[in-house]
């Protein structure tokens, strides 16, 4: 149990759990068949707003985290409305240029601390473990105030997690999530069907860019310090990593990809020097014996088949 509640094991969950929300706004809008390389960008547009408006307007936690991700969807909003008719490249190329204005504002803004990065950010360990301690929840399983404050800040991260992705897995598998394949399949066809193209790839931009901006500002108070360089070009790069890793066309995918290469990099600390080497083969690898991802749509329909299979033959035995 110590080694479970060990700061550096918490830690690192934390940035799991932050880092497959990012890999899901990837995956949300491939679901349409576009690529958005922005998230870097409204991810830093939810942090500075969450950090603004609780350190310097004493707005409680969980509302400056809604409003870092309603900001990042207003913006989202603003830029799409001329960019999400682009295809291919262009979009994506559009949208990254839109990361980095952001980053290189927040690098020349006042409100923003600029170069020095923004510190005193409320701490969501800090603010749980106080929660817990005036409720004598921490006294009651005999651990101390800093480790119960991380560990409860894992346990509400993996509640939203958990919440995002049922979420769109449940919208995915809606109305809305098979009009999404339609455009992804075709855009021409899917409009010769009825289905309004630009207005369900805005919805699905939308909907990447609040979840973007909501993990920025779960980033922000887990951090409790950022600074331009947490949302520069490396940022974009790992955040469609992730996703491409796991596999880009199943939800699981986004979520094993943020899973592995959040914890792989953290496993080879003892091996700085070759830390990025194998980190790098590995991709290659993958490249170039999985082009489609660990979880490629085949794979999870495999694997789906095989479950089934095994449980038709347990119930034909039970049966007997």
């Amino acid at each position: 149990m110590d080694e479970i509640l060990n700061g550096y094991f918490l830690q690192v969950f934390t940035f799991v759990c932050i880092n497959i929300i990012l890999a899901l706004t990837v995956y949300m809008t491939v679901c349409t068949g576009i690529l958005s390389l922005g998230n870097a960008g409204f991810m830093s547009l939810g942090a500075y707003t969450s950090a603004i408006v609780t350190t310097q307007y004493g707005v409680p936690m969980p509302v400056g985290i809604v409003l870092g991700g309603l900001f990042a969807t207003l913006i989202a909003l603003i830029i799409g409305l001329p960019t999400i008719r682009l295809r291919g490249l262009y979009l994506a190329i559009a949208t990254m240029g839109f990361g980095e204005v952001v980053r290189v504002i927040a690098l020349n803004l006042d409100i923003t601390h600029g170069a020095l990065g923004f510190s005193g950010i409320p701490s969501m360990a800090s603010v749980l473990s106080d929660y817990a301690s005036d409720m004598g929840l921490l006294d009651a399983l005999e651990i101390d105030s800093q480790t119960g404050g991380q560990l409860l800040m894992n346990i509400v991260l993996l509640i939203i997690v958990v919440a995002v992705v049922t979420f769109w897995y449940r919208l995915e598998h809606s109305r809305i999530g098979r009009a999404w394949a339609a455009v992804k399949a075709d855009e021409y066809a899917a409009s010769l069907t009825g289905i309004n193209v630009v207005e369900y790839k805005m919805m699905a931009f939308l909907f990447s860019a609040f979840f973007a901006g909501v993990a920025g500002a779960l980033y922000a108070h887990a951090t409790f310090f950022i600074s331009p360089t947490d949302f520069s070009w490396n940022k974009v790069v790992d955040i469609l990593v992730y996703t491409v890793f796991g596999g880009s066309n199943v939800l699981w995918g986004s979520v094993l990809g943020a899973t592995v290469l959040t914890i792989v990099p953290e496993s080879l600390r003892a091996m700085a020097e070759y830390r990025d080497i194998i980190y790098g083969l590995m991709l290659v690898a993958l490249m170039a014996f999985r082009p489609d991802g660990i979880l490629s749509y085949d794979a999870v329909k495999w694997i789906s088949r095989k479950f089934s299979k095994k449980q038709k033959a347990s119930a034909e035995g039970g049966n007997q």
